[in-house]
């Protein structure tokens, strides 16, 4: 007869190698904290429901405390044999307390023991993902206030597109960041669900109490169908979509870093502690944090498109395809949080190059829409402004000038419209100014929207 805590049913042990491939002790280690809380919770609840006596629960809880402080000091072995955390768990409690340790399964299966596991795990980490989302957005509206009126190019197509304050383009991070805060806020809600309870799939008859179980582990309620509790993995999905959107923002920003530190633009200029050299080339300082952030943006994407993977063709209820459903997930949450402290510092400490921004916006035709704006305003229709503002720049084109250095007889010969003033508009600082619209680059409209982050209290 086979040894497993499983094993009634067979005469014989599993070959080796099945059971070192069916082993999922490697990934699930990491939940043994959420594994041993689960079991208190639920020999405290078999009390309550007097399923188990005092002495038994007793036995059973101080068992488990000793298991937890040896795993969290280093002093504690797992092993392949045993599967997965929670054989491990409950063999190692079988040998310091004896056959009592039995009586922990009562009412409950694996099926909802990782699911509750899995959802313990989320949801004490969610929070600090929140946070350090919040302390990235400090950096930024800091950083923003600081340069409300350092004037950079605005780009569209990588194109110079209209002078903007460089505050408004690090106010536009921020709004993502904010989206993102509000999507993990929303799993914290599917996440907050106790499958514990629902046994392998269709209940126990046991007089159990999932809600007083929940209630111990700090859930806001238990899944309100057992066959849904074991095998819903949705929050995990929204987990991992929600980090790849995120990943997919500060790739995005890294792109731009690795763009605006470069040779070419020289906006920014990263601190040495997040640069590093070359082998060969001793002149070179590389921004390799932002192009690993870039590239293990890439493996969040692919987290979740394993598990969609995984799950698009399972039946009803648990399937042993599930094993598969939590490395994905602690590999995004152990590289996030560092990613997320590093791009904080980062910016913190990296250099902004204002005259080499506002210089960039002083030699180029990022000023040709206040040309057009300017007949506009003085009834000409916009598209007519268009097209001579348009053709202006190709006089300046033929000339190797810029707008700035026409002269007012040059304008008058496209339109008799243009008087002194347009120089006025055509200076970068008077045309982001007099962009008075809501949300817009105007340095009153963006120190309204850093005052309105800083309002909100986290920032």
């Amino acid at each position: 007869m086979s040894e497993k805590l499983w094993g009634g049913r067979f005469s014989g042990d599993a070959n080796d190698l099945f059971l070192k491939l069916g082993a999922s002790i490697n990934v699930d280690i990491k939940m043994a904290n959420e594994d041993i809380d689960g079991s208190v919770a639920h020999a405290k609840m078999l009390n309550h429901s007097g399923i188990i006596t005092d002495d038994e629960l007793n036995q059973i809880v101080s068992g488990l405390s000793e298991i937890k402080t040896e795993f969290n000091n280093g002093d504690l072995e797992f092993s392949y044999q045993n599967e997965d955390i929670h054989m491990n768990v409950e063999s190692v409690l079988t040998e310091k307390i004896g056959p009592v340790a039995g009586k922990l399964h009562t009412a409950r299966s694996r099926n909802d023991q990782v699911a509750l596991d899995f959802h313990l795990y989320l949801k004490n980490r969610l929070p600090d993902i929140i946070s350090l989302i919040k302390k990235f957005q400090d950096e930024l509206v800091n950083l923003a206030d600081q340069n409300v009126k350092t004037i950079m190019p605005g780009y569209t197509h990588l194109q110079h597109a209209q002078p903007i304050s460089y505050a408004h383009y690090l106010m536009a991070y921020y709004e993502m960041l904010q989206r993102d805060v509000e999507r993990f806020e929303f799993n914290q809600k599917h996440t907050d669900l106790s499958p514990i309870g629902a046994a392998a799939l269709a209940g126990t008859t046991f007089p159990t109490d999932p809600h007083y179980t929940a209630g111990l582990l700090g859930f806001q309620k238990p899944y309100n169908n057992s066959i849904d509790a074991v095998s819903d993995r949705d929050f995990a999905i929204e987990f991992l979509s929600n980090a790849s959107i995120l990943m997919m923002h500060l790739s995005r920003l890294c792109e731009e870093i690795c763009l605006w530190s470069s040779y070419e633009f020289k906006y920014i200029e990263l601190s040495d502690e997040f640069s590093t050299g070359s082998s060969i080339m001793p002149q070179k300082k590389n921004p390799d944090m932002c192009e690993l952030i870039r590239g293990k943006t890439g493996v969040v994407y692919g987290h979740l498109t394993a598990l969609l993977a995984t799950m698009k063709s399972l039946p009803l209820a648990y399937n042993k395809d599930l094993q598969e459903d939590k490395d994905g997930v602690f590999d995004t949450v152990e590289n996030i949080a560092p990613i997320l402290t590093l791009l904080t510092e980062m910016v913190a400490t990296m250099k902004v190059n204002k005259d080499k921004m506002l210089e960039s916006v002083q030699t180029d035709f990022s000023n040709a829409t206040e040309l057009a704006d300017y007949l506009s305003a003085k009834g000409l229709p916009f598209r007519q402004a268009h097209r001579i503002a348009g053709e202006l720049v190709a006089e300046c084109i033929n000339q190797g000038c810029y707008l700035q250095d026409l002269s007012l007889e040059k304008l008058h010969n496209y339109s008799e419209l243009f008087e002194a003033d347009i120089y006025e508009d055509l200076k970068p600082d008077v045309a982001i100014q007099r962009r008075r619209s809501f949300g817009s680059t105007g340095f009153t409209e963006v120190q309204k929207q850093i005052n309105n982050a800083k309002l909100k209290g986290d920032h």
